[in-house]
């Protein structure tokens, strides 16, 4: 049995869930059942096969409004692996602290041709960073103080998640100078970034190595497997083509406000709602949240 979660950023209607499952039965997915689970919100439409075949029949189902097609069994998760940048906070922490540099039209176009994976992750940091010697060490505190902003949903996600027992982890190709507070602020268990070298009170233009790469946001979440967590049980969701073998490699990967590469590489996207669309997406009812 397969379940899709239908979560809207405005109103969602009777019409529209009649409209859902009316093409799912077009399309030969069996629909079976249908419940809110918050009303006006966010509903389940249960059916019986096809997940590839219902996920397309239910594009652009709405007004702006989001769907989550999986399986039923295991649909509430154990582990959250989560990028940062533009996922758990609004911001790319890299671009607005080279705003403290006066440099960040230059730095923020590597940074969008990265995560569109149009230029290799490891290269585009180290030139990015390099850009940024010289800048004092306060920067990094001032910047995160003044523009780093927690993504809706993001508190309520966590903690939630944490309260019915799952793990938490943050892992970016940030910065720990950014990540541990913001780790810290949200409520995830741990977080894992890369270290921007300094002395004298400023950048030295470098982070230290081996770098937090894709490779390596894929490799927290098979170690978080292999210490006993069911892969089907694993929910990771990030935006940028960094992202894309940590979401393939989930139970749930989910493109969030995504690049167009991660998009296509992953079985769920959120494009209109923020986080608290993956409690929906888990059976969460808004009454069930914890931390808003």
């Amino acid at each position: 049995m397969f379940v899709a979660t239908l979560v809207a950023s405005g109103a969602l209607s009777q019409d529209n869930i009649a409209e859902a499952a009316g093409r799912l039965a077009t399309a030969g997915c069996t629909p079976v059942d249908s419940k809110w689970l918050d009303e006006g919100k966010a509903a389940d439409i249960f059916f019986g096969l096809d997940r590839i075949a219902a996920r397309a029949a239910l594009t652009g189902i709405g007004d702006r409004v989001d769907v989550i097609v999986q399986p039923v069994g295991g649909r509430e998760k154990k582990l959250l692996i989560a990028d940062m940048d533009s996922t758990m906070i609004t911001v790319e922490c890299i671009d607005e602290l080279a705003d403290y540099a006066g440099i960040k039209a230059q730095i923020a176009e590597i940074t969008e041709r990265a995560m569109r994976g149009e230029l290799d992750f490891a290269g585009a940091l180290h030139e990015r960073v390099a850009l940024l010697k010289g800048l004092a060490d306060a920067a990094i505190d001032q910047c995160r103080a003044e523009r780093v902003k927690i993504m809706p949903g993001a508190r309520a996600l966590v903690r939630t998640m944490k309260a019915r027992g799952a793990r938490t982890l943050l892992v970016s190709g940030g910065f720990t100078r950014f990540t541990g507070p913001v780790a810290e602020e949200i409520g995830f268990d741990a977080a894992v970034a890369n270290v921007l070298e300094i002395a004298d009170g400023a950048l030295l233009g470098t982070v230290t190595v081996p770098i937090v790469d894709a490779a390596r946001k894929r490799a927290e979440l098979e170690a978080a497997i292999e210490g006993g967590i069911d892969r089907a049980l694993t929910l990771a969701v990030g935006d940028g083509a960094n992202d894309i073998p940590m979401i393939q490699g989930a139970g749930l990967g989910v493109a969030y406000h995504a690049k167009p590469k991660t998009r296509e590489a992953a079985a769920a996207e959120i494009v209109h709602g923020d986080l608290s669309v993956l409690l929906y997406a888990q059976g969460i009812a808004s009454a069930e949240w914890v931390g808003i």
